[in-house]
């Protein structure tokens, strides 16, 4: 039987880590989530959540929103604050009464309460990445 140690220990687990480290890829795709239908065309996929160091935010959420061309999602009133930023496509997104196009590599950013819709009237898919910025 081998005679363990702290020396021992430790290595063991910096060798442990480091084997995370080196397939960035696997622990990325175990991090995604199923897709769930948000309504007809627009499906939302988890990528991760953790806790926040931002002062006032006690978690931060990153997903997908993946709405297929003419699809749309109606106005309503963000319920945490975000970052949103599209990925992939254009979108024209409506946010207080103020119209504006979204294309790929625009970002933008919503309080609690403001009111915003988006719809995909491009022929591809659109993608918006969400930040969210959770209090609870």
């Amino acid at each position: 039987m081998m005679n363990m140690n702290r020396k021992t220990l430790l290595g063991l687990g910096l060798g442990a880590a480091s084997s995370l480290l080196a397939r960035p890829g696997e622990i990325a795709v175990a991090a995604v989530g199923d897709e769930k239908k948000i309504t007809e065309g627009v499906t939302q996929k988890i990528l991760g959540e953790e806790m926040s160091m931002i002062p006032g935010y006690k978690s931060v959420r990153l997903r997908d929103i993946i709405l297929q061309p003419g699809s749309e999602i109606k106005a309503f009133p963000m319920p945490n604050a975000m970052v949103c930023h599209i990925a992939e496509g254009e979108l024209q997104v409506n946010q207080d009464g103020k119209q504006f196009s979204a294309k790929k590599g625009y970002v933008w950013t919503c309080k609690i309460g403001t009111s915003e819709g988006t719809a995909n009237t491009g022929s591809t898919v659109a993608i918006m990445r969400v930040a969210d910025l959770l209090t609870s």
